[in-house]
């Protein structure tokens, strides 16, 4: 019997989506649950799995566009694979013989490779971008060093990484991000390969937007456009959190197993400011004003397809650990091609660290309908005058973005001293003052 493989919808304003990769070949034995592509919409990367074992009859190649709901593929459950099964293209290739032409694959699951240095750990997941990567430069994954979450390989091992299944060499940088949920960022993919012309020929090229770039595109665009923004700004003196964070960081990675970082306290402090300036919270539509009594809040999250805003539902319900242990999961999906629709949508507040990337200031932008954006950005050591005496402190700048017709002036520098009131003096978040 064979079975479609749909489109499958994947949100109310979602309407087409590109095949960004096939995980599986064309007349491969596939089984139930295996990811057999990745597609990309406008707001996010979804991942198709077969519904059923059978053999992939694939219909439609990677790169076009299809409407949701089209027919893609199907699977021939009474089938035999037709060119000789092969796990996964996450899994490394091998010199041994292929088994015969009936015989069913493994599970990309069922064929880990164990990682160089990590006896223990096994690499038994991959992502779809990964995998990609590795059958297209023959990896061996066998061989390099995995500084994602439990080991496992992110693109920025596998880009590293010599093609043909040469060993690659560990680094102190690859041991360090290790340590972090947050893997190093890759070198950049260059434009023109070979670099520039020897010659001094003068070259263009022309590649096409990805959705999700265009729908970003779209939608700043149109934040522009349909909203009056103003920018205020404020400094805060990062003293009394940095020596938090010294004070409690071992015992707070002990306990759960993630780094305290400054986002799970700013994202507290500005919850409390939310509160004391609800109109901040809220959103216009048409000639009314819609208020929220819960803060979803936003986080930009920069990744190599574009700008990413996941919301964390409800955060005022949950703790300093749990907002960072729920930034680090929606980094690490983010990384992996794994943001969903859901998560991108409803948020009412949201907040940038541009202080990652070394910004010392900028002027976000609004992600309509919310009607303001909190700006994080570079801690730098300054001189300020403290009681009528000069020091030096760690300062950071902070920018309040936000929709004029909804938000008064009063209001933003408010909402923004409120904010520098309980990252100055944390114990305030405490008590809720």
């Amino acid at each position: 019997m064979k079975i479609d493989v749909k489109v499958p919808a994947v949100g109310e304003s979602v309407t087409e989506a590109t095949i960004g990769s096939w995980n599986k070949k064309n007349g491969e034995f596939v089984k139930r649950n295996d990811v057999l592509l990745l597609l990309e919409t406008d707001k996010a990367s979804v991942e198709v799995v077969a519904e059923n074992d059978g053999v992939l009859n694939i219909a439609v190649e990677a790169g076009q566009t299809i409407k949701i709901g089209s027919v893609v593929a199907s699977i021939d459950t009474d089938g035999k694979a037709s060119a000789g099964p092969t796990t996964s293209a996450s899994a490394a290739t091998s010199s041994s013989a292929a088994p015969s032409a009936s015989a069913p694959a493994p599970a990309a699951s069922a064929a880990p490779a164990a990682f160089a240095g990590n006896g223990a750990s096994a690499n038994t997941h991959l992502s779809p971008a990964v995998q990609k990567i590795v059958a297209e430069r023959n990896i061996d994954t066998s061989s390099v060093q995995g500084t994602g979450k439990d080991g496992r390989l992110t693109k920025g091992d596998v880009l590293g990484a010599p093609a043909g299944g040469a060993p690659a060499a560990t680094s102190a940088g690859g041991a360090a991000s290790a340590k972090s949920p947050a893997p190093a960022k890759p070198a950049a993919t260059p434009i023109f390969p070979t670099g520039p012309s020897a010659s001094g020929t003068q070259e263009k090229k022309l590649v096409p937007m990805t959705n999700i770039r265009k729908r970003i595109a779209q939608r700043l665009v149109e934040s522009q456009q349909s909203t009056a923004t103003l920018t205020t700004f404020n400094e805060i003196d990062m003293s009394k959190i940095n020596d938090l964070r010294a004070k409690y960081k071992d015992k707070f990675k002990e306990k759960y197993g993630i780094s305290l970082g400054f986002m799970g306290l700013f994202t507290k402090a500005a919850i409390e400011a939310l509160k004391a300036f609800p109109s901040v919270n809220a959103y216009i539509v048409g000639e009314q004003v819609e208020y929220h009594n819960y803060f979803n809040i936003g986080m930009a999250v920069s990744t190599e397809k574009g700008l990413m805003v996941p919301v964390i539902k409800n955060a005022e319900n949950l703790s300093v650990p749990q907002i960072e242990m729920a930034i680090r999961d929606f980094a690490l999906k983010a990384r992996d091609g794994k943001i969903t629709v859901d998560d991108l949508n409803g948020g009412t507040f949201s907040i940038t660290n541009g202080g990652v990337f070394g910004s010392l200031l900028s002027t976000p932008i609004l992600n309509p309908p919310q009607s303001a954006i909190l700006g994080m950005h570079k801690t730098e050591d300054r001189a300020v005058v403290i009681n009528g005496k000069i020091e030096v402190r760690p300062m950071m700048y902070v920018a309040l973005s936000y929709d004029h017709r909804m938000i008064d002036g009063k209001e933003a520098v408010g909402f923004l001293v409120k904010i520098k009131e309980g990252v100055e003096d944390p114990e305030r978040l405490l008590i809720e003052i």
